[in-house]
């Protein structure tokens, strides 16, 4: 046999490595990289047009339209907030407090009555409580541009077109806010908490304001913030129950003062912008306000 024959016939060898796992701790870091990219784009995406705002407003007509919209173009944010607040009289001002009315003390209400629906729902039993519930549950797919014009026929016949009270009726009846109060209470509120208060003798009515609200804050602070920004945003609604200018909302004065351009020649998209800016303010304050509402929520599950 020859050499070469002889090389042949051996197996060949190749040289081996040794596989090695993974490392948990980079695969982590490449997921949170991954994750903290995605954030700031998302950061970035909303916080693209309060800047495009915040920019706008400090601009006058001129900048406004022959100027670079991403930066600024002079500071003429004070002379935008004085014509502002004195256009007509100050008006801007008169609809900031109809946006106030109504969405503060609609949703107050209307967070109040969901509380206690939801409440009522989650832990009573009465005849038709599931039908009830899926009425609640179904009229989710009901639009509320679909329930505007009915609204507007029935406050017209009862006299309550162009008053306050055609903004806030529709303020205290939210579904969602129920449906959102029933799964809050059956996660906090246990049954053994009210048949000890029962047993010590509390009125039903006792139990919910001392009890049941209490443990509720988290829920209640959630229900009010959705119903509060809901409220603030709303156009079609205010826009077919209210007609004189005094019972406006700030959304429907903005829409109606950017028109005007159109029909009269009279630009004030100035104005309209800087008054945009303003009414992102209260929403800001509310959302900053209800934090530790939320924070005392997340710990409360905590605490023994």
């Amino acid at each position: 046999m020859t050499l070469t024959e002889d090389r042949a016939q051996q197996p060949p060898t190749h040289s081996v490595r040794r596989l090695t796992q993974p490392d948990p701790a980079a695969r982590t870091r490449g997921s949170q990289r991954f994750l903290l990219v995605g954030l700031i784009l998302a950061s970035a995406y909303s916080l693209f047009p309060v800047w495009w705002l915040i920019v706008a407003a400090t601009k006058d007509r001129t900048g406004l339209y022959q100027s670079n919209g991403l930066w600024f173009s002079g500071w003429h944010l004070w002379d935008n907030l004085d014509q502002l607040f004195t256009y007509e009289d100050g008006i801007f001002l008169r609809w900031t407090a109809n946006s106030l009315l109504y969405a503060g003390v609609g949703s107050l209400g209307g967070t109040l009555i969901a509380l206690a629906t939801g409440y009522g729902l989650a832990r009573f039993q009465f005849p038709g409580r599931n039908l009830v519930f899926a009425c609640v549950v179904g009229s989710f797919l009901i639009p509320i541009a679909l329930l505007t014009l009915p609204l507007y026929l029935l406050f017209s016949e009862i006299g309550l077109v162009d008053t306050p009270w055609a903004m806030l009726i529709p303020c205290l009846i939210n579904p969602f806010s129920v449906y959102l109060a029933k799964v809050y209470t059956e996660a906090t509120v246990p049954f053994e908490l009210l048949e000890a208060a029962r047993i010590d003798g509390a009125g039903e009515l006792r139990i919910f304001f001392s009890i049941v609200l209490r443990m509720m804050t988290t829920g209640g602070a959630t229900v009010f913030l959705l119903a509060f920004v809901n409220t603030w945003n709303a156009f079609f609604l205010p826009l077919t129950v209210l007609r004189g200018e005094e019972n406006w909302t700030l959304n429907l004065g903005l829409y109606n003062w950017s028109g005007k351009r159109l029909e009269s020649g009279v630009d004030l998209t100035s104005l309209v912008l800087t008054g945009a800016l303003l009414s992102i303010v209260p929403m800001a304050i509310m959302m900053v306000a209800m934090r530790r509402y939320w924070r005392t929520g997340v710990t409360l599950g905590a605490l023994k």
